[in-house]
């Protein structure tokens, strides 16, 4: 079974989670955009979705489904979004489309945070296949840089990418995240970073996994 079809299989399985009449918090990337071809299916059913990125929101609308801002909720039952990278502690590494500030921005509104990934995205380690991307203010560019390579990373420029906030990404290699929560903490705190791509603090609840044999829930 190809990759496409595995993101296919995790998306469709995410349906089961929405609740009728609700607004649901969407993410975005490559599997997200197969959950929002899914939830267009269902749109009768829903009130709206809260999207983490303008590619998201243009995809909704597309669907005929509403928009709405996250200003407009006090909460969301669900957020659903895909990951680069997920370990067996449910905790991520996001944003190679770089929307990471503002799909942490809609997780932190819902109650229960679903991520749909297929089965090369699970690591025991976070870093271990996909550089840590953080979103920087662009006057911090090599400030934050300089700050990334004392903590041992390689950080590179993202060229030609600038974020639906206006700032840039540095994805950083080399760094094995073996503290999830500390490293977002510290990152977090360095001048000029807006946040960064690893979701420990607020992670997952419930994982969804595309895999040859079919969707696997891990609760």
């Amino acid at each position: 079974m190809d990759q496409l079809s595995m993101k296919k299989m995790a998306a469709q399985a995410a349906l089961q989670y929405v609740k009728p009449y609700s607004i649901v918090g969407v993410g975005s990337g490559s599997t997200v955009n197969c959950f929002i071809e899914a939830l267009g299916i269902i749109k009768d059913q829903i009130k709206g979705a809260v999207a983490a990125s303008k590619a998201s929101e243009e995809l909704l609308r597309k669907q005929g489904i509403e928009v709405f801002s996250a200003n407009d909720v006090s909460g969301l039952d669900i957020y659903v979004d895909g990951a680069d990278e997920i370990n067996p502690q449910k905790m991520m590494i996001k944003g190679g489309g770089a929307a990471l500030t503002r799909e942490k921005i809609v997780a932190a509104l819902a109650k229960n945070f679903i991520c749909i990934v297929d089965s090369s995205k699970q690591v025991d380690v976070l870093g271990s296949t996909f550089a840590l991307p953080v979103e920087v203010i662009p006057m911090a560019r090599s400030q934050v840089a300089r700050k990334l390579v004392a903590l041992g990373g390689s950080p590179e420029y993202r060229e030609s990418v600038i974020t639906d906030n206006g700032n840039v990404i540095l994805d950083v290699y080399n760094f094995k995240i073996m503290n999830p929560v500390e490293m977002e903490k510290e990152l977090n705190n360095v001048a000029g970073v807006v946040t960064n791509g690893i979701f420990a603090l607020r992670s997952a609840d419930i994982v969804i996994v595309g895999t040859p044999e079919g969707a696997k829930i891990i609760e």
